[in-house]
C-alpha cells in the first residue's frame, strides 16, 4: 500500500487587495524527495510557503500532513508539526555561538538556564548523521556564509523537522559550497526528510530535484521531472513565451582602455580596508565581469568608481584619461560614466517620485528641457514616454509612483535613464538581481548592444551564470583583492568557484 504524501496542499487560494497571489494551487511532497517550486518573482511561491509555515492563512483549500488535515496557525505551530524553513536571509544572531543560536526560543530542561552541553552534544550527533560539520562552540560571525547556512539547517533538524523548506539557499554560495550543500540535502532525503527547494537557477533545479512544479501568476503552469525537461523548457513555462537564455555576442575589436583602475584601495564602513590595491582596465567594446561572493569589496569598489566613496591616497581612477580619483558623482558622470547601482530603491531611484521624475533625476538641468527659466513639460513628457517605450517599462502612466512598479520594471527604468546619457563607461552592479527572466533577458541584450557600439562595461555580479553568459573577461574578487583575471573562453565554473573561495 502506497503511503500518503508527507505534505499535501490542495486547491490553495490566497488574495491580497488587488492581487490573486495563489489561484487554486495544489502541491505535494513525499518523504525522501526534493520537490522544487519554480517561478518568477511574484509567481506566488513565497505566499504558498508562508501559508505552509503559518505566516498567512489561506482563503480556501486545505493542508494535510502525513494524510491528516493540519491546522497551521503560526510558525510555532508549523515547527510543532515538524515543518522547518531556512529563509534566504539567515535568522542568526552573529555574536552568539552555534549552540546558543540553535537553543534560542526552545524550552530548557534546566528551568531558566539552557543546558548548552546537551544542545552541543545533539548538534554533533546531527552533524555526524547529515555531514554538517560545524563546531557548536564557535560564534556565528566567525563562520563563512556556507557554514552559517548549515547552522540554519541544523536549527531545523534540531527541532525534528521532517519537511524542510529552503528558500533560494544557493544565492550567496560559491559553486563548491553549492556542491557541498547538495551532498547534505541528498543525505537528508536518504534519511527520509522531504525537501521543498525554491530557486531560480535552472541548472541547480535540474541537478537536485526529483520533481518540479512551476508557478506563473499564482497558478500551476506545469509539473515535470528533470529527465523530462531542460533549462529552455523550464524558462518558457515560467515566463509563458520563448526565452533566449544565452545572449548572442558578436565579435568586437577592442578599443582603448576607457576605465583604468590603478592600486585602488578603499576603506569600508567599519574602517577596515574593503578594497586592497585593485588594478584593472576595461576597454571599449568589452564586458569585464567581477565575480565573487557578496561582501568581498565589490560594493565599495563600485561606489568608489562612481565617486560616492573616497579612495585611499595612492589610488587612481581614470575614465578616458580624465583623472577622477577625487571627483564626486557629478564630475564622474560628466566624464562619461553611467551607474546602475546594486540597491535600486536605495541608490538608483526614489520610490515616492513619479516614473517621469526618476527618468530625469540625472539630467533635469539640461537646457533642452527648459523654455527660458521654466521647465518645458511637453518636451519632458515626450522624452520620458520615448524612454518608457524604448525600454519596455511596464507602467500605468508616467505619473505612477515608481515604488508601485515591479523590481524588473524599476531596473529597466534605471537602465533607460543611465543609457540615455550616451555613456562611454557603464558600471552595472548586480544588474538583474531579483528581476524575472524576461526582464533579465532584456537587460542583458541592452548591455551587449552597448558593448557592440564600443562602450566599456564593468559588470559586478554574484550570479555566475550571468557572468559566464555576458563577460568577455572575468575578474574574481576575494577579501578586497582581485585574485585572478580569466578570459571567458578559458573560464570554468569550478575554476571561478575556487578563486571565489580564495584558492
Amino acid at each position: 500500500m502506497e503511503h500518503a504524501p508527507l505534505l499535501t496542499m490542495r486547491n490553495i487560494t490566497k488574495t491580497f487587495p488587488g492581487v490573486l497571489a495563489n489561484d487554486d494551487v495544489s502541491f505535494d511532497v513525499h518523504a525522501g524527495e526534493v520537490h522544487t517550486l519554480l517561478g518568477e518573482n511574484g509567481a506566488g511561491k513565497s505566499t504558498l510557503m508562508k501559508i505552509l509555515f503559518g505566516l498567512y492563512q489561506p482563503d480556501s483549500g486545505e493542508i494535510r500532513l502525513r494524510g491528516e488535515v493540519a491546522s497551521i496557525t503560526s510558525p510555532t505551530s508549523a515547527i510543532e508539526q515538524r515543518v522547518g524553513m531556512v529563509h534566504q536571509h539567515f535568522m542568526l544572531v552573529p555574536t552568539l555561538t552555534v549552540a546558543e543560536n540553535v537553543a534560542l526560543g526552545l524550552p530548557s530542561n534546566r528551568g531558566f538556564r539552557t543546558d548548552l552541553d546537551a544542545v552541543s552534544e545533539r548538534i554533533l550527533e546531527i552533524s555526524e548523521q547529515y555531514g554538517l560539520s560545524v563546531d557548536p562552540s564557535i560564534e556565528i560571525w566567525k563562520l563563512s556564509v556556507g557554514e552559517r547556512q548549515r547552522v540554519e539547517i541544523i536549527k531545523a533538524l534540531y527541532r525534528d523537522a521532517e519537511l524542510l523548506v529552503l528558500d533560494e539557499p544557493t544565492a550567496v554560495l560559491t559553486p563548491q559550497e553549492v556542491d557541498d550543500l547538495f551532498i547534505i540535502l541528498r543525505q537528508m532525503t536518504a534519511n527520509g526528510t522531504g525537501i521543498i527547494f525554491i530557486s531560480h537557477k535552472l541548472h541547480e533545479v535540474l541537478e537536485l530535484s526529483d520533481r518540479i512544479t512551476v508557478l506563473r501568476n499564482g497558478k500551476v503552469t506545469g509539473d515535470t521531472t528533470p529527465s523530462e525537461t531542460n533549462r529552455q523548457q523550464l524558462a518558457e513555462m515560467m515566463v509563458g513565451r520563448e526565452v533566449k537564455l544565452a545572449p548572442d555576442k558578436p565579435h568586437v575589436d577592442l578599443g582603448l582602455a576607457r576605465l583604468q583602475l590603478r592600486d585602488v584601495s578603499v576603506k569600508g564602513d567599519r574602517g577596515t580596508m574593503a578594497v586592497d590595491g585593485v588594478s584593472l582596465d576595461v576597454h571599449a567594446g568589452e564586458i569585464v565581469g567581477i565575480a565573487g561572493v557578496s561582501g568581498n569589496g565589490q560594493r565599495e569598489l563600485a561606489e568608489t568608481i562612481a565617486g560616492l566613496r573616497p579612495a585611499e591616497s595612492g589610488s587612481s581612477v581614470t575614465i578616458d584619461d580624465a583623472d577622477l580619483t577625487k571627483a564626486g558623482p557629478a564630475r564622474t558622470r560628466a566624464a562619461g560614466l553611467a551607474y546602475v547601482p546594486e540597491e535600486r530603491m536605495k541608490d538608483g531611484a526614489v520610490g515616492e517620485f513619479e516614473v517621469s521624475e526618476n527618468l530625469l533625476l540625472i539630467n533635469h538641468g539640461d537646457p533642452k528641457f527648459r523654455r527660458g527659466p521654466l521647465f518645458d513639460f511637453a518636451k519632458i513628457r515626450e522624452h520620458c514616454q520615448r524612454l518608457v517605450d524604448q525600454f519596455s517599462v511596464k507602467t500605468p502612466s508616467l505619473e505612477t509612483p515608481t515604488s508601485s512598479l515591479s523590481g524588473g520594471n524599476i531596473q529597466k527604468l534605471i537602465m533607460a535613464r543611465e543609457l540615455d546619457s550616451r555613456p562611454s563607461v557603464i558600471l552595472a552592479a548586480q544588474p538583474t538581481r531579483g528581476v524575472d527572466i524576461g526582464a533579465a533577458e532584456y537587460i542583458h541584450s541592452e548591455l551587449i548592444e552597448q558593448r557592440n557600439v564600443g562602450v566599456a562595461i564593468l559588470m559586478i555580479s554574484e550570479d555566475l551564470d550571468e557572468v559566464l553568459g555576458l563577460a568577455d573577461r572575468i575578474a574574481v574578487m576575494f577579501e578586497g583583492r582581485i585574485v585572478t583575471v580569466i578570459d571567458r573562453e578559458a573560464a570554468t565554473r569550478e575554476a571561478l568557484g575556487l578563486a571565489m573561495a580564495g584558492g
